[in-house]
């Protein structure tokens, strides 16, 4: 068994170090120099023409601007609601009503400050990220404009540093603030006895995190895809010019919005996951007398778990740049699933020294299971594994190099309604084996170590959370980096490279999806153990009334919720689509692209899309917030049980479909675009159906359709499986204190003696 002062230091030097090798990587990004002509980069004064320069200066410089302006948008109002729901969460949280006490104060205050330290970190988190990626997309097309194995090498490191940078410094700040949380609250609850309170108190942080995950996920997906939608139609399908042509309005708003949904939504998003699958972990570990009475070493296992991941990351990453570097197109995709496997393997590896160094040799989850390190071990593996699977079977059903996608293309030979249908049985086809997974990785969890085991599981999925987010983030980043080439339209080379890389860029940005999805499932589960074991139910009956009603309606929200953020995305990219067509129609010569023609007015439509996100997010944002109080408070912790299954089940399967349908259709354009589908004509010869071919045309449409269901219905799902588990989790003492867990409207949990239902413990998860 290992000291507690190793524990300790494992896990801090592991987090100083992540944020170190960020600034590491962040300094060798800051090496390719973007300045305007004169100010001393000779690449740009050499290798492009003197106003291109000043194009590519300006349009990076405007996709700051927006980047910043969403930003303090969003974040002010981030701000005001960590005041308000943290006056909610004091409340709520305070009032016990037992043992004659009806208020803790303290531990309402410890919960309320969790609760706003786990926000303030994922908003940090979220705005190291998106700066960042705008601050590293024009340098990626520099570095593009080298010529050979230079330009892919100079081009991919670039990308995949800046991506590496958000990976690093999010699972460092992650780990080390929650870690100085801990070990701050430990001084009002010092003794061992008070460590299922002081955990408690420490889940608001997972709380927090994911309040502003749904911000970045809910209103950042709507502000991408209404920029995105809004382009498409008024360029793409009504005046037929191509994507990213600076003639188009909105390009710079889609640009903007590539960062806004897919580096601060994901990085929010995967944050709240590992905060939360962290804090239901610590306090499913209360379940054992073993693991408490073996001290901090044992207690803090969840935290070494994701300290040992971003050792193993750096490794990893550092192989991709300096020992086996890209050097041509074919490299980028090997490379980068490398990463994803490599990390993945020496995880693997490394996760059984370190239970057996931390954990007791035999101890105890509840009173029902009889754990070892290598069970923990097992369960750990099994989520790690999971992820990966779940990843590369993501890649198959979104990828245009394997048969589902290229069918979804070859059916847009009959236009956009095959397309459509072909579209949507693949996303329904591809939650089968994902599920599939899934549901072994809980089983395998729950059987060996309870509800523990199933929140090892979640840990295992994000053990390698700094890999695939560096990933994740690279895709954004070399998707800008085409589109910087385009409108300052630099040669046909460089963007050629920047293609390639954004190719790869977008089967490893579905990778990430399903990874996310994945986890998100495993982590919503455990937050599920958490809440059972905080009130302390010994069972859950799930075919109680109100049970089985409340799955029924947990089971439709994910529907609900669905519905309401495709419609805000239209009504966005409505708004978009007028404005386009407004300045299309008053700008002289600008739709015809004549010499000398006024500029577009792309910040218009950046607070177009800006404030239309930020209006339209708050309807689905109250519903995933509201859902889990209403029905604790007014009908019971039962309830709250029967809601919280439904919406997993069904969202989870929701979320896999819609993103890997939108992942799909868009890869089946970009196969059609490529010149990969021909058909023969009256004499039988084969004619290649490229860019602007009718077959275009319908891949373009359901690309269009698709959108809001991969960047925002989908992982948005994400958000509301694990806030309204974390919220079940934090509040669970005031639901438990109303009528002893009956709810103002004192509904019974119990059904009439003579029908015999199957009761499920309280550690486990409900089967239906």
């Amino acid at each position: 068994m290992a000291e507690a002062f190793e524990a300790y230091a494992y896990i801090v030097t592991s987090a100083v170090f992540g944020i170190l090798f960020a600034a590491y990587l962040f300094w060798e990004v800051s090496k390719v120099k973007v300045t305007r002509r004169g100010d001393g980069y000779a690449l740009l004064a050499s290798e492009v023409r003197h106003q291109t320069a000043d194009r590519l200066f300006e349009i990076y410089c405007a996709i700051q601007e927006g980047a910043r302006a969403f930003l303090l948008a969003e974040y002010t109002l981030c701000f005001a609601f960590i005041i308000v729901f943290g006056a909610v969460v004091l409340v709520l949280t305070s009032f016990v009503n037992k043992d004659g006490q009806t208020f803790d104060w303290l531990f309402g205050t410890l919960n309320a400050t969790a609760f706003a330290v786990g926000g303030l970190t994922s908003m940090a988190a979220g705005y190291m990220g998106m700066m960042v990626a705008v601050y590293s997309n024009a340098r990626t097309t520099v570095s593009a404009m080298k010529e050979g194995a230079r330009g892919w090498r100079d081009a991919f490191n670039t990308a995949f540093r800046a991506g590496a940078v958000m990976g690093f410094g999010l699972s460092s700040m992650a780990l080390l603030v929650l870690f100085i949380l801990i070990k701050a609250f430990e001084t009002q609850y010092p003794l061992s006895t008070d460590y299922k309170k002081l955990f408690e108190a420490i889940s608001g942080y997972g709380l927090g995190g994911s309040s502003i995950a749904m911000f970045g996920r809910v209103g950042g997906g709507i502000y991408t895809k209404a920029a995105d939608v809004g382009a498409d139609l008024a360029g793409k399908v009504v005046e037929n010019i191509p994507e990213d042509d600076p003639r188009n309005p909105a390009t710079i708003a889609d640009n903007v919005g590539d960062n806004v949904g897919d580096v601060a939504g994901m990085g929010s998003d995967l944050f709240g996951s590992l905060a939360e699958a962290t804090c239901a972990c610590l306090v499913i570990s209360t379940q054992s007398p073993e693991i408490i009475g073996a001290g901090w070493p044992a207690v803090l296992f969840p935290l070494v778990i994701t300290a040992t991941g971003i050792f193993v990351s750096a490794v990893v990453s550092f192989l991709a740049t300096h020992v086996w570097p890209v050097k041509k197109e074919k490299d980028v995709e090997t490379v980068l699933k490398v990463q994803l496997f490599g990390s993945t393997l020496l995880m693997t590896v490394l996760i059984v020294p370190v239970a057996l160094w931390l954990l007791p040799s035999n101890f105890t989850i509840g009173n029902s299971y009889h754990v070892t390190p290598i069970h923990a071990f097992y369960c750990v593996a099994v989520g790690l594994w999971g992820g990966c699977v779940v990843g590369f079977v993501t890649e198959y059903f979104t990828s245009h190099s394997y048969k589902p996608v290229r069918e979804v293309a070859q059916a847009c030979e009959t236009g956009a309604a095959t397309n459509i249908i072909y579209g949507l049985a693949l996303g329904y086809k591809s939650a089968i084996i994902p599920i599939t997974i899934i549901s072994l990785a809980v089983y395998v969890g729950f059987s060996t170590a309870g509800m523990y085991g199933v929140a090892l599981a979640a840990l295992g999925f994000l053990g390698t959370l700094a890999t695939c987010l560096a990933i994740d983030v690279y895709g954004p980043i070399c998707d800008n980096a085409g589109g910087i080439a385009e409108m300052a339209e630099l040669p046909a080379e460089v963007r050629d490279k920047t293609d390639a890389l954004d190719a790869a860029g977008n089967t490893t940005a579905a990778i990430g999806k399903g990874f996310a999805i994945g986890s998100a499932a495993l982590v919503s589960l455990a937050l599920f153990g958490g809440f059972v074991t905080r009130i302390e139910e010994t069972s859950i009956n799930i075919l109680s009334p109100i049970t089985f009603a409340g799955l029924f309606m947990g089971a439709m929200l994910p529907y609900w919720f669905t519905a309401m953020t495709m419609k805000s995305v239209g009504v966005a990219a409505m708004e978009m689509v007028k404005e386009v067509k407004h300045q299309f129609a008053t700008i002289p010569g600008l739709l015809e692209g004549l010499p000398g023609h006024g500029p577009p007015d792309h910040a218009r439509c950046i607070k177009i899309s800006t404030d239309a996100s930020l209006r339209e997010m708050i309807p689905p944002g109250l519903l995933v917030m509201l859902s889990p109080i209403i029905a604790g408070t007014f009908f019971g912790v039962h309830a709250v049980s029967g809601v919280l299954v439904g919406s997993l089940t069904s969202g989870v399967q929701l979320a896999i479909s819609q993103s890997n349908t939108g992942g799909a259709w868009d890869n089946a354009k970009k196969f059609v675009e490529k010149g990969c589908v021909s058909i023969e004509d009256k004499d039988g010869k084969l004619i290649v159906q490229g860019k602007g071919s009718a077959i275009h045309k319908a891949a373009v449409i359901g690309d269009t359709v698709g959108d809001p269901l991969k960047d925002t219905s989908g992982p948005a799902l994400n958000i509301l499986m694990k806030l309204m588990a974390i919220i079940s989790l934090v509040f669970g003492d005031f639901f438990k204190s109303i009528n002893n867990g009956r709810g103002l409207l004192n509904v019974p949990a119990d059904i009439t003696p003579d029908v015999a239902a199957p009761v499920v413990e309280a550690t486990a998860a409900p089967v239906l």
